[in-house]
């Protein structure tokens, strides 16, 4: 009975690694996409926010808040790819969107993100 039950079950490692490795290999590369558009999201606040506070500033403008914004992107390396920065200075608020697209490890999925900053214009009050 032994000897029988031994030979029914050769095989079967192999047939539970095919099954089980292609689950693990998607789940693994889920997490790490999960983490590359977390880390493409971050960068694009961090560069809307950087272009607000230079165009909130009491003389700031919208060439001040797009050099600053820039020189933000130039420093996040590769985190955004085709990144479009909008800046809007009204007399009340500054108004900075950032819009990209974020690492991928996934082939043929490309994740946009878009993060928008809104901050009041710097004034003086008697």
């Amino acid at each position: 009975m032994t000897s029988r039950r031994r030979r029914d079950e050769r095989g079967s490692a192999t047939i539970d690694m095919a099954i089980w490795l292609p689950v693990l290999f998607g789940v693994v590369f889920l997490t790490m996409q999960a983490g590359l558009y977390h880390y493409g999201r971050s960068a694009a606040l961090a560069i809307a926010t950087a272009g607000a506070r230079a165009g909130a500033v009491e003389h700031g403008s919208n060439t001040a808040c797009q050099q600053a914004a820039h020189a933000l992107l130039a420093k996040a390396g590769d985190a955004l790819a085709g990144v479009i920065i909008a800046c809007d200075r009204g007399p009340t608020t500054v108004t900075v969107t950032v819009t990209g697209t974020t690492l991928s490890v996934i082939p043929l999925v490309v994740p946009a993100t878009t993060q928008t900053v809104t901050l009041p214009v710097e004034r003086l009050t008697r």
